[in-house]
């Protein structure tokens, strides 16, 4: 099929992931990250990109693909306040998706969060939910949004409670009810992400953790 896809959060848990896979994978001829610092890549279809997010619209020529994954994102502490991470997990990735949709490209794919809700009481889940409801009425051919709940992996900055939660939670998950809220490793999101361009779906589909993942939330819990 020889797509060129772009990714946006290609040095977080899923982006690593999810660069490392594309690379391999036979169905993309070129992968596009666009980053705020420079980033070096064995694979040779692999191109960087250093990107000023806060002034987007000058690399809005880097947006010509067939893809957008978007994997952007940070926490409340690392932004400095939830105002400042709204920047980063909703403006920044709604930008980009602009970008994407007026260069032409034809399938959006997000990570986004499971109980992602526009009216959330929760601002991280209500900023989640408002940036799904954007993306949507930007019309691309096809929209993949992915629902997962606590990640696992590897992170540069490791997260106490992200840990405590990663050992607690797989046994809490067996009960009823609270399957979706199962972690998964950030591979298996990158896995699926990867099956959604493969075999696209017209419209938008809400990719769930417990109707989606069932195979990988097994895994990740092991």
């Amino acid at each position: 099929m020889n797509k060129t896809v772009i990714v946006v959060g290609a040095t977080g848990l899923i982006g690593k992931e999810l660069v490392r896979f594309l690379a391999d994978e036979p169905s993309i001829a070129r992968v596009v990250t666009l980053t705020r610092r420079p980033i070096t890549y064995a694979g040779s279809k692999v191109t960087n990109h250093v990107v000023d997010f806060d002034n987007l619209q000058d690399s809005a020529k880097l947006f010509k693909g067939d893809v957008l994954f978007s994997c952007l994102g940070t926490t409340a502490k690392q932004a400095g306040s939830i105002r400042a991470q709204r920047i980063v997990d909703l403006d920044y990735q709604l930008d980009a998706a602009r970008l994407a949709a007026e260069q032409g490209v034809s399938h959006y794919v997000l990570v986004s969060s499971s109980g992602a809700n526009a009216k959330s009481f929760s601002p991280y889940l209500k900023m989640k939910g408002q940036l799904e409801d954007d993306v949507i009425k930007l019309g691309f051919e096809h929209t993949s949004i992915i629902q997962p709940s606590l990640l696992l992996g590897e992170r540069a900055d490791a997260r106490m409670g992200e840990q405590l939660a990663s050992k607690i939670m797989p046994a809490l998950c067996k009960l009823p009810g609270l399957g979706r809220y199962q972690p998964i490793s950030g591979r298996d999101v990158a896995l699926r992400m990867i099956e959604v361009v493969n075999s696209p779906q017209p419209g938008v589909e809400r990719l769930s953790l417990d109707e989606v993942f069932p195979l990988a939330s097994k895994t990740s819990s092991a």
